[in-house]
């Protein structure tokens, strides 16, 4: 309990000595290119209260949940075969490695050649960029997976949709929360890639909006504001989630 404590303390001792490091800058650079934190605060407060931070905000996560969902659904479906069929394991496992190595620009380039700059070519990119690292998670799980009580599943002839929910995605949770958690922080960073380079709306767009005009306050504001949504949503549901899944291990 008091090394919890003390290492809080460091923590937020840390974040105070970068905010009195930022003053500093402020005081003694061009408002312009480090602008103070009250300035920054202002103009959050203003665009909140003005609506349009919270329109582009809401239209960077409602492209951040469907990719999510769609990496995770796909990710787990491959995985979980790769896990557990070898030959699967073997036939995909090279397009994987390859999916893992592209780096996310080209993909998302691609995707806006391929089927124009519209939302299902922004959705497609993202999801594209996440799905290789869920199945690489989900695949140590399930070649994991404790087989001897599914052995004693199959003995008390249990049914095998019981068998799948009671047995095996229990064991399975764990790595499933890790790719959760490791997806939503990578997709919410190339979502704001994929609205800077085709989309009229959302956080990316408004950032590289700002750029051209060298609106540092609001680019700051916005992403601020952008991750303050994405910590709260790590620390209300992915954590808790964790802590249940490290539990259930133990």
């Amino acid at each position: 309990m008091l090394i919890r404590k003390y290492l809080s303390s460091i923590k937020g001792f840390s974040f105070i000595l970068l905010f009195i490091l930022w003053e500093l800058l402020s005081n003694f650079s061009n408002p312009a290119t480090f602008p103070s934190l009250l300035s920054i605060g202002k103009t959050l407060f203003a665009e909140v209260l003005d609506g349009e931070l919270i329109f582009h905000l809401v239209m960077t996560l409602y492209r951040v949940f469907v990719s999510f969902f769609i990496a995770m659904i796909v990710g787990i479906l491959i995985g979980m075969l790769m896990g557990n069929y070898k030959n699967f394991d073997s036939f995909f496992d090279g397009w994987n490695i390859l999916f893992l190595n592209i780096p996310a620009l080209v993909l998302i380039i691609l995707s806006y050649i391929w089927f124009g700059l519209t939302e299902v070519a922004a959705i497609v990119a993202v999801s594209l960029n996440k799905i290789p690292n869920v199945v690489v998670t989900i695949r140590e799980g399930a070649k994991s997976i404790d087989k001897s009580l599914l052995q004693v599943a199959f003995v008390y002839k249990v049914s095998n949709l019981k068998k799948f929910f009671i047995f095996y995605i229990p064991q399975l949770f764990p790595y499933i929360i890790a790719a959760a958690r490791g997806g939503i922080s990578l997709i919410w960073k190339i979502v704001l890639v994929v609205e800077l380079l085709g989309r009229s709306n959302g956080v990316g767009f408004k950032i590289h909006e700002f750029f051209q005009f060298f609106d540092i306050k609001s680019i700051l504001a916005y992403t601020i504001a952008f991750v303050i949504v994405m910590i709260g949503l790590e620390l209300l549901f992915f954590k808790p989630l964790d802590n249940y899944s490290r539990r259930w291990r133990t």
